[in-house]
């Protein structure tokens, strides 16, 4: 009888550890199972968490760029100027802004088209673009108004920056339009604040404009 009882319970020990043993390997592969499905669904959202950033940033950097022209737009301008204007208050460091607005631009929308005033604008705004430093920012203010931001730039070397400009030509309907522009500028002094920079820079854009003389000039600027 006592054998018999031994045999049985040597044989039940032995399933119940292959059962123990069982159970442990599929619990194993059940929390690997879990942990390999956590990686992924980390990952899977930290993907998604990137792509929503790199989307808002997308779509924050639209928002302030001029879709016409690829400049930045007021919005910008307005950080950035203040931005500069704070540094140059800080550390001393010239700043200068220029204002500039085309000339004769509704004549060539009249007598073009939109789409030669388009160009007129696009080919302006590729021109300031290579007119100034990496460090420099152009502007589309609006309409046919741009603005250059210019740190670590004083008068003397403005004049470089739109000597570098140089004159400008579209075609419209076979024919070599001039693009003429007037500018305006102001150099930081202690005390200015971005709306009045920007203040004195339209008054000066203004003078500029009524102290053209000839039409025939492919630039006009108030030195």
């Amino acid at each position: 009888m006592l054998p018999s009882l031994r045999q049985g319970s040597t044989a039940l020990l032995h399933i119940n550890f292959g059962q123990a043993i069982f159970g442990l390997i599929a619990f194993v592969t059940l929390f690997n199972v879990y942990t390999i499905y956590q990686q992924i669904l980390i990952k899977r959202l930290r993907r998604q968490l990137a792509e929503k950033q790199s989307h808002a940033l997308i779509l924050r950097e639209l928002a302030m760029i001029d879709s016409l022209t690829g400049l930045y737009n007021r919005r910008f301008a307005e950080q950035r100027l203040a931005s500069e204007v704070a540094r140059s208050a800080r550390k001393g460091h010239p700043l200068t802004i220029v204002l500039l607005d085309l000339n004769g631009f509704k004549y060539i929308n009249d007598t073009y088209g939109h789409a030669a005033g388009d160009s007129a604008l696009q080919a302006f705004a590729t021109a300031l673009t290579q007119a100034i430093r990496s460090g420099d920012l152009a502007v589309r203010m609006g309409g046919d108004e741009f603005l250059l931001i210019l740190p670590e730039c004083n008068l003397t070397q403005l004049r470089l920056v739109l000597e570098r400009i140089g004159g400008i030509e579209i075609f419209c309907q076979g024919q070599k339009v001039p693009v003429r522009y007037s500018a305006g500028w102001k150099e930081y002094a202690a005390g200015d604040k971005p709306d009045s920079m920007l203040a004195a820079a339209d008054e000066a854009l203004y003078t500029s404009k009524r102290a053209v003389k000839s039409p025939i000039l492919p630039i006009e600027v108030l030195a």
